[in-house]
């Protein structure tokens, strides 16, 4: 049986249904929702011990994020919104570090970390708006779009825990039935992060599983013109030493992508893509355990047992790691503390839900999901 919202909500144009845009009321409600279920604010939305810090402290699931993104931008509006409004195609590692900044932010950081990114990811979003290049599935031409359309938004959330489930099993260990849907639950409360409210999610890893699924062969999906072109664009080696890991990342994208939106994106998939990726997994399935700390785990995860723990004193080789992944400390959230989730020295807070200027609109866009 399909899953039943991804059946009934009708593409609508954004503002001819009720509920059709996340406002700030809506996001301030699910904030709210949040605070009252959080036992720690000082371990934040999850801690150690949950499943989602578990599975995303893993490195090896950014194998996954180009997969993540092309499906993200098979969404018409999604797509439409990061041509317009982003600065991706030129500068696509900058894109990289302000989306995982707010991720990281929101799922390592202290509760009021994660309320910061989430009320200026959200003050992004409300800027971005515009109208379809073109007729897609059962959109028309000039359909118009808003970045924090609800039903846009529960897609983008999809699409990064169906991918760090993908990769988490391929590479780490399959999870049971039971991690699958704890895993599942604790993601719902991300959810309220963006302001997806818990009537349009999926109700258990079963349900959000046919979902997905649902929504690969479903009109609410179709690759246009933006969408082929950035996805083309992410495999676009940026110096002529990175043209074979492109090569490579590429030929694993396509064995990861569903079909036939991998052919819609010009990522066949045969016994060559096939090959490579099995030898790939194999290799990755080997080697992890003998990886160090350091480069198994995404440095945030690591940051925030140190701030967790109470360690004295600064994590150099953290805050190193940590540039290499987010960039400049003075571009990383503020935790609660008044240190970058590495544990480095604290940069100048912005201030509280300062809006950006016109001109830095699109270099912001690339905070998370819609427009990043």
């Amino acid at each position: 049986m399909a899953y039943r919202p991804a059946a009934e909500h009708a593409p609508e144009a954004p503002g001819e249904r009720p509920g059709s845009r996340v406002d700030a009321v809506d996001l301030e409600r699910e904030l709210s929702a949040i605070r009252t279920r959080v036992a720690d604010p000082t371990a934040g939305l999850y801690g150690p011990g949950s499943q989602l810090w578990e599975v995303n402290r893993e490195a090896v699931i950014f194998l996954g994020g180009a997969r993540a993104a092309l499906l993200q931008l098979a969404h018409p509006y999604v797509a439409e919104a990061i041509d317009q409004h982003s600065s991706t195609r030129r500068d696509p590692l900058g894109r990289f570090q302000r989306t995982f900044r707010s991720v990281f932010g929101m799922v390592y950081g202290d509760l009021e970390s994660a309320f910061t990114a989430a009320r200026r990811v959200h003050g992004v979003h409300t800027r971005i708006r515009g109208r379809l290049s073109e007729a897609l599935g059962t959109r028309s031409d000039g359909t118009p779009y808003l970045a924090n359309d609800p039903q846009a938004l529960l897609w983008v959330h999809a699409t990064l825990w169906d991918t760090s489930v993908l990769l988490f099993e391929k590479v780490v260990r399959a999870l049971t039935v039971e991690e699958k849907d704890r895993y599942y639950r604790e993601t719902r409360l991300f959810a309220k992060l963006f302001g997806i409210p818990d009537s349009l999610l999926p109700a258990s890893w079963a349900d959000f599983e046919r979902y997905n699924r649902d929504m690969w062969r479903s009109a609410e999906l179709e690759v246009g013109r933006a969408a082929r072109e950035i996805g083309a664009f992410l495999f676009e080696p940026q110096h002529p030493t990175l043209t074979p890991a492109m090569w490579w990342l590429r030929q694993m994208t396509a064995a990861l992508m569903p079909q036939p939106l991998g052919r819609a994106f010009g990522l066949p998939y045969g016994r060559a893509q096939g090959a490579t990726y099995a030898l790939s997994i194999r290799a990755l399935r080997w080697t992890r355990p003998l990886w160090p700390r350091r480069l198994r785990f995404v440095p945030p995860y690591l940051a925030a047992l140190r701030r967790i723990a109470k360690t004295p004193g600064r994590d150099r080789t953290g805050e190193l790691m940590a540039r290499l992944w987010l960039g400049p400390a003075e571009n990383r959230p503020i935790t609660a503390a008044g240190g970058s989730p590495d544990g480095s020295a604290p940069p100048r807070a912005p201030a509280p839900h300062a809006a950006s200027s016109p001109g830095t609109a699109g270099r912001d866009a690339g905070a998370a999901g819609l427009g990043s």
